[in-house]
């Protein structure tokens, strides 16, 4: 059957790969939508487009009979799931074949027998592929540490490590909820964790003729929550490791008469053992690094064997070259990985040469532009970016120079983190594993030294004066700053992201020349002393600074009071504050505000509890990920405002704990 119009039953970036591929195919396009995503990218890029009334995940894309619906209501004779919860849901591909569809993905029998990790683990330990010690409850385990997972979902939901055996109820408690949560189904499970362990995963492709084919391996071990940051292929292996991790993974496949594009996931030890983790019976969100170095679009290849074409390969392909990709997530990595909202004011990456298929050089995958807005309702991941070169060593230096040089303006995201951990001399050796980022804290800072922010607030302050001057009504030609008594300084205060304030003072003279500048806090002592600062020429979008005789150009770009400054060092966003403050509503002391929008799930203490630092008060989910509210200091519980299965926004009172009623 040949594919004439697709609905893809997904969002965001995925959506917008699907399309592209179809448009280079000639097939007609349908996108799905919530009403947070009415405005979205990929809602525009469809030929057509069907609203599914509601945000939550559970009321709109979730909904396999409103998918066939707009299916039925668009004259699609196909869906392709994409990624996530539906790609893996056998009941869903049996309701699109019942429905008289061309279901782009495996079988329904192949999605079932690896829906359930148990049950594939006993499958797949009888055809040879090596497994893990596995436990299904607390009773009889000796052997610490072990890992809790999700029997019915992926994505590093439900998932925690275990070191002291005391910890395991509790863990697999917070699991069952989780993947109750995500899956629907809070089965978990136990295996042994491998330290130093690195998560290797084979791409597989079947066709309906019974060729099962490996099309290479990627290397996914730098991780954050147990959910994959960092791709890339080909993994580097010790000798003779390769070919047995493809032939496990084909065996996997053919036990399963697997058709279209799936991964074998593996666990590989540091003395070279490999042990089976999953199968995920979908394309994987790290699909472009082996379309990079193989040159298949993996897209095409799904819709072929759709149609029951055979593949084009019937081996593996010849690897060319080296690709990494980096997940760009909205979330705070200084905070635990808190997922970030709000508007994306600038969204744009230098040096891109194509996206949505395989390129050579720097490919962008993105599911935001300049102007979309991150919502609460579904996964932090803005975009994939991926470079392709010769070798590993330059796909690493590309990738980190277009993060370093990207402009993301308004929302926090994990670019500084990733930068660094391709810049890392552990990186560059290839020396990673699942706990890189445990391991190697420095990551975690900042790219702009902290010694850099005063410059950096000099630039902002500058740049909004003189976009303000050429605002002015009237005396547009007066040099911005300039004042009848010239003593006197320019005062401006910035708030940064951390609530951090700095003052900047500054002078010109009645050429625009800078005469001095100050910050409060006052610049740090440095030896030699702080290198004088020249004023060459201020922009409302660009000011360029002569710093000891070198000249550093800051690119500055305003959004209301937001100051967004990309500067040579790293980016910085401030906040410029009002000169005479309203008043402010006085909260209570020991008030826990919300970090972002989400629903209470669990209130684990009661009003007039006392509580040490450190204790569990709440859960709060938001994103798809749990996050636990923490007492900041001894106390007793003082309000509790916010019930279980309440919804609050950013800022919200959650709890507050009285400190001076702590015990003595």
């Amino acid at each position: 059957m040949v594919v004439r119009k697709l609905l893809v039953a997904n969002r965001g970036e995925i959506a917008r790969r699907v399309f592209a591929t179809c448009r280079a195919l000639g097939v007609a396009t349908v996108a799905v939508h919530s009403d947070a995503d009415a405005d979205a990218p990929y809602v525009a890029e469809a030929d057509e487009a069907v609203r599914l009334p509601g945000n939550t995940p559970v009321e709109t894309y979730l909904r396999i009979g409103s998918i066939l619906d707009a299916a039925r209501r668009t004259g699609a004779d196909a869906v392709h799931p994409g990624y996530g919860f539906l790609a893996e849901h056998a009941g869903f591909a049996a309701a699109v074949t019942d429905a008289g569809l061309t279901w782009v993905g495996p079988p329904a029998s192949a999605i079932a027998a690896m829906g359930d990790k148990l049950a594939a683990k006993a499958l797949l330990a009888g055809v040879g592929v090596p497994m893990l010690p596995t436990w299904t409850d607390c009773d009889g385990i000796t052997d610490f540490p072990v890992l809790v997972k999700a029997s019915a979902g992926g994505g590093g939901r439900g998932m925690r490590i275990v070191r002291d055996p005391a910890d395991l109820p509790a863990a697999v408690d917070s699991a069952r909820r989780e993947a109750a949560a995500a899956f629907g189904d809070d089965t978990v499970f136990i295996e042994r964790y491998v330290e130093r362990g690195r998560h290797v995963e084979v791409q597989i492709f079947g066709d309906t003729a019974g060729t099962v084919v490996a099309l290479g391996e990627r290397d996914c071990s730098i991780q954050r929550r147990h959910q994959k940051i960092v791709e890339e292929a080909p993994a580097v292996l010790p000798d003779g490791v390769r070919e047995r991790l493809h032939a496990a993974a084909v065996a996997a496949g053919r036990a399963v008469d697997y058709v279209g594009a799936g991964t074998v996931e593996f666990l590989l030890a540091p003395n070279g053992e490999f042990f089976f983790l999953e199968m995920n019976t979908r394309l994987q969100v790290e699909h472009p690094v082996t379309e990079a170095v193989t040159g298949l679009d993996l897209v095409r290849l799904q819709l072929l064997v759709a149609e029951g074409a055979a593949l084009p390969v019937a081996t593996t392909p010849p690897i060319d070259g080296h690709a990494i990709e980096v997940r760009l997530c909205a979330e705070d990595p200084a905070q635990g990985f808190r997922p970030a909202t709000g508007m994306l004011h600038r969204f744009a990456v230098p040096g891109v040469v194509g996206g949505f298929a395989p390129t050579r050089g720097l490919r962008l995958d993105s599911g935001v532009c300049t102007g979309s807005t991150v919502g609460v309702h579904y996964d932090s991941m803005l975009a994939k970016l991926v470079a392709w070169a010769p070798t590993r060593a330059e796909a690493a230096r590309a990738l980190a120079g277009a993060l370093a040089r990207a402009e993301l303006h308004g929302v926090a995201t994990n670019r500084d983190l990733l930068v660094r951990v391709l810049r890392s001399a552990e990186f560059g050796s290839a020396q990673v594993d699942t706990g890189f980022l445990d391991a190697h804290a420095e990551v975690f800072a900042p790219l702009l030294p902290a010694d850099q922010l005063p410059v950096v607030a000099l630039a902002a302050a500058l740049a909004c004066a003189t976009a303000r001057r050429a605002d002015a009504p009237v005396l547009a030609g007066l040099p911005s700053g300039w004042r009848n008594v010239p003593a006197f300084p320019q005062v401006v205060r910035y708030a940064g992201r951390t609530g951090d304030e700095i003052e900047v003072r500054y002078r010109l003279d009645r050429a625009g020349g800078l005469v001095d500048w100050s910050t409060d806090p006052p610049l740090p002592p440095t030896d030699p002393p702080t290198p004088a600062v020249t004023l060459v020429t201020a922009a409302a979008d660009r000011v360029l600074l002569d710093v000891a005789g070198v000249r550093r150009v800051f690119r500055v770009h305003r959004a209301g009071s937001a100051v967004f400054v990309d500067g040579p060092d790293g980016a910085a966003e401030l906040t410029e504050l009002p000169r005479f403050p309203l008043p402010r509503v006085a909260l209570a002391v020991g008030s826990l505000l919300a970090p972002l929008p989400g629903t209470v799930t669990r209130v684990h203490v009661g009003v007039g509890q006392r509580v040490a630092a450190g204790d569990l008060l709440l859960t709060l989910e938001a994103m798809k990920l749990e996050h636990p509210v923490l007492a900041p200091t001894d106390g007793v519980v003082a309000d509790l405002p916010v019930p279980t299965g309440g919804q609050v926004e950013t800022g919200a009172v959650l709890a507050v704990v009285d400190p001076e009623e702590a015990p003595r």
